[in-house]
């Protein structure tokens, strides 16, 4: 389990080497604790699966010899502690030139998880703290330049969580409106090294910004996490930063948000799974799920890979110019009041969604503004509906998707509230089976032996009673005679064409809502 932020740092060998003003940009990688550095979960400790006559392990030992010899010439070795010193004014803290490396256990933690370790923890990043700052990232975000805290492959008992080998589990007093990782402006920079110390309650609410930022956090990184929000709250909330990724994690049990995302830039969230409960689908319970799997209260953001199993919503955005692909939900069926995914900005949606599976539970869009929806495939009568605040639908493209559905006569795309501001609307080009097909773009024709001929598209043209566009041709048997005609009413969503004469025709006729 990881998490980490990076930065820019200057080496300086390379600028004695270029007398032009050149610089050397080296990455360094801020790797943090509960919000802060890198929890390395590592098996050096484990007596699980180690055989010491294996050559194999001979070697590994022999390479993690080399490798220490190598981090000993570069770094200050330091004495293991035991827990009962850890009232000690003194503490194992590193000033190493290299990579700095926290121990954990050498500030008193207990890796069986008996006891609690808050305070261990608690002395290890202040400790982290301790160092000068490496630069900056954005203005006013300090860049630590890569200190790592290290469990040792033990399995540490915190005030409200447990962490045991990449999880974190929430305790039955955890608060119900916290998150087991929270990114938000309370920052540890707030708190004395004094408070720190006293050993209070490990919070996950952590930052590294002065006030002068705008920005609470830039490239923070959790990756290889399973987070059981034990029905108490929410699993990670990161607020108001830049450039986060939230990448092959598993978050179930929450109650609010699985993530909340508010405020900021470019949080991107992959490979992950999402579920209030944990089912694989059918679950009796189904009617009662609660909370938002993926809670999008920010701009240009990225949801790709992921898998939501159960919540009453698998995707709230309520920011502009996000993007799905790839999304599989199956949270909550709509028949059962669930919603796969909700577009909640009225007149300024900049979404796209593509190459998705909406599971029984469909898409829901208010006032749609600059969306795009395809590729797509909604199974078990999922559909689109779009939701009329203000009366607004522009700029929006549903194309080349496949709805499947049980013969119940839904349609595909669905309309709630009247529409009355509609321009550069496209859907067209959607295959059903078992549903109605509902589209911008129609084609109709008609046959019989009259002076008029009249084409019915209520069926299937998505808004009522509108018709922007007309082409019909007209193909009649009637010897060598031309007759005329015209197209004489578009009004309720059908055609009239009519000749000044009766005659046996085939007329043709193709309308555009958009």
């Amino acid at each position: 389990m990881s998490l980490s932020q990076n930065g820019e740092k200057t080496d300086r060998k390379m600028m004695e080497r270029r007398n032009m003003g050149g610089r050397n940009i080296a990455v360094a990688t801020l790797s943090m604790i509960l919000g802060l550095f890198l929890i390395h979960v590592s098996g050096d400790n484990s007596r699980v699966g180690k055989f010491s006559a294996s050559p194999y392990h001979d070697q590994m030992r022999q390479l993690q010899a080399f490798k220490a010899s190598l981090i000993g010439r570069q770094s200050v070795s330091v004495s293991p502690i035991s827990p009962s010193s850890s009232s000690s004014s003194s503490s194992p803290l590193q000033e190493a030139i290299g990579p700095r490396v926290y121990h954990v256990t050498n500030y008193g933690a207990d890796p069986t998880g008996k006891s609690d370790s808050t305070e261990a923890l608690n002395k290890a990043i202040a400790d982290a703290f301790q160092v000068p700052s490496e630069g900056f990232l954005m203005e006013g975000i300090t860049n630590l330049g890569g200190p790592q805290i290290n469990l040792e492959g033990g399995n540490y008992l915190i005030r409200n969580l447990m962490i045991h080998g990449g999880t974190l589990r929430a305790s039955d007093d955890f608060p119900v409106d916290g998150y087991l990782i929270d990114l938000s402006p309370n920052s540890w920079a707030s708190r004395t090294e004094q408070e720190i110390r006293k050993g209070s309650s490990l919070k996950l609410n952590s930052q590294l910004t002065s006030s002068s930022s705008s920005y609470n956090y830039e490239y923070i990184t959790l990756r290889d996490l399973m987070l059981d929000s034990n029905y108490r709250g929410g699993g990670i909330s990161v607020i108001n930063s830049l450039r986060t990724s939230i990448d092959n994690c598993y978050i179930a049990h929450f109650s609010t948000n699985g993530i909340l995302v508010q405020g900021g830039h470019e949080t991107y969230i992959r490979n992950s799974f999402l579920g209030q409960h944990i089912t694989a689908g059918g679950d009796a319970g189904e009617r009662n799920y609660t909370g938002t799997a993926i809670n999008l209260m920010g701009n240009d953001n990225a949801v790709t890979e992921v898998v939501i199993f159960s919540a009453a919503i698998g995707i709230m955005a309520s920011g502009q110019a996000n993007t799905f692909s790839g999304v599989h939900c199956y949270n909550k069926a709509t028949g059962f009041g669930g919603t796969g995914i909700y577009l909640k900005l009225p007149g300024l949606t900049q979404t796209r969604i593509v190459n998705s599976y909406l599971d029984y539970t469909g898409i829901v869009a208010e006032d749609p503004v600059q969306l795009h929806i395809s590729s797509s495939f909604f199974l078990g009568d999922a559909f689109i509906l779009l939701k009329s605040i203000n009366g607004v639908a522009n700029g929006m493209t549903v194309v080349d998707n496949m709805f499947s559905g049980s013969n119940k006569g839904v349609d595909i795309i669905q309309l709630e509230g009247p529409f009355t501001q509609i321009d550069q609307v496209v859907v067209d080009r959607n295959s059903a089976k078992g549903m109605n097909i509902k589209a911008t773009v129609a084609r109709g024709s008609v046959e019989g032996n009259s002076s008029s001929w009249t084409v019915d598209f209520n069926p299937v043209l998505l808004f009522p009673n509108l018709i922007k566009h007309v082409q019909y041709s007209l193909r009649s048997s009637r010897g060598s005679s031309f007759p005329s005609h015209a197209q004489r009413n578009v009004s309720e969503n059908q055609v009239v064409i009519e000749s000044d004469l009766a005659m046996p025709a085939n007329v043709f006729v193709t309308v555009d809502q958009a």
